[in-house]
C-alpha cells in the first residue's frame, strides 16, 4: 500500500466520489446490492484531487510503460482523465465510444492513431472490466498496441481479475478496494464489524447481495 494508493483512497472518500455503507447497501443498476458505491466522475469537480490523480496516472504509466505513444480514454468517463495525462505526458490523445457511430465514418475511436502505435487506456474504475476490455478490443482492431489499462481504482473483484487474466491485458491502478477499507477504517468511517461486511462482500458480490434481500 503506497502513500499514493492511501492519499487517492483518502481523497476519494473526502469528496463523497467513493461512499460506504455495508448496513444500508446501495442497490447498482444491474439490480446487485452492494455497500459500496463509486462515482469518479466527481472528481472532475476537484481540481486538487484530479490533479493528483492525473499527475498519479502519468508517473505510473511512463514507469512502467516509457515507450508509450498515445494515450486513449473510455467513453465517457475516462476521457478527462486521459485529457489530464495525455497533457501532462504531451503525447497523442484519442477516446473510444462503446460500440462505433452508426452514421458519418462509423468510428469509434475518435482522434488518430496510427498503424502499431503503442497505447495506454485510461479508465476511471474497474468492476469486472468488461467495457475497457471491450474498448482494448477496439483499439487493437484499428491497428493499435494496446500496452495495458490504467484506471483510478478497482474493486478488485475476483471477476475483473480473471477476465483482465484471459485477455492478456495488463491492469496498474492508482489506489484498490482493500486499500480504501483500511484507510476507511483508519480515519473511522467504517467499523470494524463493517470492514467484515466489505470484505466478505469483495469474495462473492452476488451472494452477498442475495444475503440482503
Amino acid at each position: 500500500m503506497t502513500e499514493l494508493a492511501k492519499q487517492i483512497a483518502q481523497e476519494l472518500l473526502e469528496i463523497k466520489a467513493v461512499s460506504l455503507s455495508p448496513s444500508a447497501p446501495f442497490t447498482w443498476a444491474s439490480g446487485l446490492k452492494s455497500p459500496i458505491y463509486c462515482d469518479n466522475r466527481i472528481t472532475m469537480s476537484y481540481p486538487k484531487v484530479r490533479t493528483a490523480i492525473a499527475e498519479g496516472l502519468a508517473k505510473r504509466i511512463k514507469e512502467t510503460y516509457p515507450d508509450v505513444e498515445v494515450i486513449a480514454g473510455t467513453a465517457t468517463a475516462g476521457i478527462p482523465h486521459a485529457a489530464w495525462v495525455a497533457q501532462i505526458l504531451n503525447l497523442p490523445m484519442v477516446y473510444i465510444r462503446g460500440k462505433a457511430k452508426a452514421h458519418g465514418k462509423g468510428n469509434q475511436i475518435e482522434g488518430r492513431i496510427t498503424e502499431g502505435q503503442k497505447m495506454m487506456i485510461i479508465e476511471d474504475l474497474i468492476s469486472t472490466g468488461g467495457s475497457v476490455l471491450e474498448a482494448a478490443e477496439a483499439a487493437t482492431r484499428e491497428g493499435a498496441t494496446v500496452l495495458g489499462v490504467a484506471a483510478i481504482f478497482t474493486y478488485e473483484l475476483p471477476k475483473g481479475i480473471e477476465n483482465f487474466a484471459a485477455k492478456k491485458v495488463d491492469l496498474l491502478t492508482l489506489t484498490n478496494y482493500s486499500t480504501l477499507i483500511k484507510v476507511a477504517l483508519s480515519i473511522e468511517y467504517v467499523t470494524e464489524r463493517e470492514v467484515s461486511l466489505l470484505q466478505e462482500w469483495k469474495k462473492s458480490p452476488a451472494d452477498w447481495s442475495k444475503n440482503q434481500d
